[in-house]
C-alpha cells in the first residue's frame, strides 16, 4: 500500500522559510517524478514544482527562484525548501508521484497523493 506523508508546514512570517517533507512508503520515490501542488482557500489547486524521475526540476513562475526541491534516497523523502515566503504562498501543500518522464505539471498526470500540510504566511 502506497502512502505519502507531508510534514513541516506551519505558521511563518513573510520573508521567512520553511522546509516541507514528503515521506513515502510502499514505493521508492527515486523511481518517480515527485511534484508539489498547493491549494489556497477558494482557489483551484495549482502546480508548484516537480523533481523529475529522469533528473532536474522545474517550478511555477510564482515560486521560481524562491523554492527548491531535493531528494534524500536514504530516507525515501523529497523536500520542498521554501524561502522568501509571501502572503500569497499560504495554502495546503501536497506532494504527489507521477511515472511520467520529464516534468509533469498537471494534476491528472499524478497517481499517488499525500493528504497535505498547511502553510500559513503572516504579515
Amino acid at each position: 500500500q502506497v502512502q505519502l506523508t507531508e510534514s513541516g508546514g506551519g505558521l511563518v512570517q513573510a520573508g521567512g522559510s520553511l522546509r516541507l517533507s514528503c515521506a513515502a512508503s510502499g514505493l521508492t520515490l527515486g523511481s518517480w517524478s515527485v511534484g508539489w501542488f498547493r491549494q489556497a482557500p477558494g482557489k483551484e489547486r495549482e502546480f508548484v514544482g516537480v523533481v523529475g524521475r529522469g533528473g532536474g526540476a522545474t517550478f511555477a513562475d510564482s515560486v521560481r527562484g524562491r523554492f527548491a526541491i531535493s531528494r534524500d534516497g536514504s530516507r525515501n523523502t523529497v523536500y520542498l525548501q521554501m524561502n522568501s515566503l509571501k502572503l500569497e504562498d499560504t495554502a495546503v501543500y501536497s506532494c504527489a508521484t507521477s511515472y511520467e518522464m520529464g516534468w509533469p505539471s498537471k494534476a491528472d498526470e499524478y497517481t499517488f497523493w499525500g493528504q497535505g500540510t498547511q502553510v500559513t504566511v503572516s504579515s
